[in-house]
C-alpha cells in the first residue's frame, strides 16, 4: 500500500495528511482524543485496497497547528471541510473515533451535502456529563502542572478490553508515548474544545445521511449500558458490535471493524468516483 504524507493548509491552519490517492470511494479517518493519524497505520492497509483512505492530524494534536487556546468541535469540523477543499473531495464517509466521532457529527451538522456516510467508532453524539466536564477540567490543571506523564501512564491502557491488553502491549506503550509528544497547549485546547461541545442527538437522528455506529462491548468509556441506550435512540443507524473489544476496536478486531466499514460504504459511491487522481 503507497501512501502520501504530507503537510497541506486547511482553512489558516497547517495540518498533516497521509493519503493513499487511489479509490473509487474516499474514507476519511479522524482519530481520537490523544492520539493522531499514526495510530491508522495498520488498519489503513485493510481498507486501502478497496478505497482512498485520507487520515489526518486534528490540530493540536500530531504535529498539526495549535491554533488558539479553545479548539471546539466545529473548528475542528471546519477544518476537516477546508481539508477536503484543500484535497479536491467532494465527498466522503468520515470515519470518526471517540474525539474524531464529535467532530464528525459537527461536521454532519454543518456539511451534509459533503459526507456519503457517517462512522461512529466507539463515539456518541451524546453532550459531556457534569461530572465528565469536572474531570476535563483536572485534567487540564494536570497539564498546566507538568504532570502529563502522569496521563500518558494511566490513560493508554484503559481503552482496551482487559483480555487484550496484555496481547496489544506495543499499541499501548506507542499511545503513551505519543501522549508525551502532544504539545501542552494542544491538549488543553482540545480538552476546553471538548467540555463545550453540544449534543446532536437529535442532528444524527433526523439527518438522512447514512449512518453506521461500531461499539466495543468490552468498552470503558462508552460502557454497555451507555451503548444500548446510544442504539435505542438511533433507530436510523446501523449497528454492529465488536465482541471482543473495548474502545479501540480498530487495533483490538482490526479485520472485523475494516468489513464492516468497508460493507457499509460499498453502496455509497457510483462505480466510478470523481475523488480519484489520475497522476
Amino acid at each position: 500500500m503507497a501512501k502520501e504524507e504530507k503537510f497541506i493548509m486547511a482553512g489558516d491552519c497547517a495540518i498533516r495528511v497521509s493519503d493513499t490517492r487511489r479509490g473509487d470511494r474516499t474514507i476519511v479517518l479522524l482519530h481520537g482524543y490523544l492520539e493522531s493519524l499514526d495510530v491508522w497505520d495498520e488498519f489503513t492497509s485493510l481498507l486501502a485496497p478497496s478505497a482512498r483512505v485520507i487520515a489526518i492530524d486534528l490540530p493540536g494534536h500530531g504535529v498539526s497547528e495549535v491554533k488558539g487556546e479553545t479548539h471546539t468541535m466545529e473548528f475542528l469540523a471546519d477544518t476537516v471541510r477546508a481539508a477536503l477543499d484543500t484535497l479536491d473531495v467532494q465527498r466522503a464517509v468520515l470515519v470518526g473515533h471517540s474525539m474524531g466521532g464529535y467532530v464528525a457529527l459537527e461536521f454532519l451538522r454543518k456539511y451534509p451535502d459533503r459526507l456519503a456516510g457517517l462512522v461512529l467508532l466507539h463515539s456518541t453524539p451524546n453532550a459531556d456529563s457534569e461530572k465528565k466536564r469536572e474531570d476535563r477540567l483536572r485534567e487540564i490543571a494536570l497539564i498546566k502542572g507538568g504532570k502529563k506523564e502522569l496521563i500518558s501512564k494511566s490513560f493508554p491502557h484503559v481503552g482496551f478490553a482487559p483480555q487484550n491488553r496484555f496481547r496489544l502491549s506495543r499499541y499501548i506503550q506507542e499511545l503513551s508515548e505519543q501522549i508525551v509528544m502532544t504539545e501542552d497547549e494542544g491538549i488543553v485546547a482540545i480538552l476546553r474544545g471538548l467540555r463545550e461541545r453540544r449534543d446532536l442527538n437529535d442532528t444524527m437522528r433526523n439527518s438522512s445521511v447514512p449512518q453506521l455506529i461500531i461499539l466495543g462491548r468490552h468498552d470503558e468509556y462508552i460502557t454497555p449500558p451507555v451503548a444500548e441506550a446510544l442504539v435505542a435512540a438511533q433507530p436510523q443507524a446501523q449497528v454492529v458490535w465488536l465482541e471482543n473489544s473495548g474502545h479501540m476496536g480498530f487495533i483490538e478486531e482490526p479485520q472485523t471493524t475494516a468489513d464492516a466499514i468497508l460493507s457499509f460504504t460499498g453502496h455509497l459511491f457510483p462505480t466510478q468516483g470523481t475523488d480519484t487522481p489520475t497522476a
